[in-house]
């Protein structure tokens, strides 16, 4: 077991690395390592907040709420209140929300910025500008699929995948890629969609600019799903 504050930090280090990474298992296994050696306050505090976030990745809400509120009380942590936004948002409870994400701004206001935010008409056209820019060949293939807006992805979207998408996701692709609707599989034949979460753009980018230019790529990025592209595919085109 880890003892020293150098070990401890090293464990911290790697709960950070992995949250960055993706792996938020992996995250939170480190956290708790290092949580469980007894790690001094401040390295404490650190390992606290990345296993927080980790539970959060991981969609587990009631464990990241519960982590997440005994960190906030204890220290102002913006990422901390940022998180407990978000948790609140999910649960419908508004006025929770906008306090948290409020204090987050207060205490990192570089960080943690007021969300770029278009009007529900105003989504739909950067979505069709960017389906617009799609060759002739891929609109056509589209024609079946439903292009949708949400304001948060739902609990099935999340959590039908082993490990879960994270909360914040910023689109997704439903349904089988192009090519393989004559599989044996009959959930192959439910009509496909491709769907932009709206909240999440919108805090994911500062400026109206970024915004339009996001919803452009996770658009874009999801239509790759549709046409078979991995992650890696998707990343060498730029659209991860």
């Amino acid at each position: 077991m880890a003892s020293t504050t150098a070990e401890l930090g090293r464990l911290a280090d790697e709960a950070w690395e992995k949250l960055d990474a993706g792996d938020a298992a992996g995250a939170l296994a480190a956290a708790r390592a290092g949580l469980r050696a007894g790690a001094p306050d401040d390295v404490a505090a650190d390992l606290a907040l990345a296993e927080g976030l980790a539970l959060l990745d991981l969609c587990r809400f009631a464990e990241a709420r519960s982590a997440l509120e005994a960190l906030a009380r204890d220290y102002d942590d913006p990422a901390a209140e940022h998180a407990l936004g978000l948790l609140a948002e999910r649960r419908g409870e508004r006025r929770e929300a906008e306090r948290r994400f409020a204090r987050a701004r207060k205490l990192a206001p570089g960080d943690y910025p007021p969300p770029a935010v278009l009007t529900p008409a105003a989504f739909d056209a950067a979505v069709e500008a960017a389906l617009a820019e799609l060759p002739e060949p891929v609109r056509r293939w589209l024609e079946n699929v439903a292009i949708a807006v949400e304001d948060l992805p739902q609990d099935d979207d999340l959590l039908g995948e082993d490990p879960p998408h994270p909360p914040t996701i910023l689109g997704i692709f439903r349904g089988a890629p192009l090519g393989e609707k004559a599989s044996m599989d009959p959930w192959s034949h439910f009509p496909s969609s491709v769907v932009l979460y709206q909240k999440n753009l919108e805090r994911y980018a500062r400026t109206r600019e970024e915004l339009v230019e996001e919803i452009r790529v996770t658009l874009l990025h999801e239509v790759g799903h549709f046409l078979g592209l991995d992650e890696e595919e998707l990343e060498e085109l730029g659209l991860e």
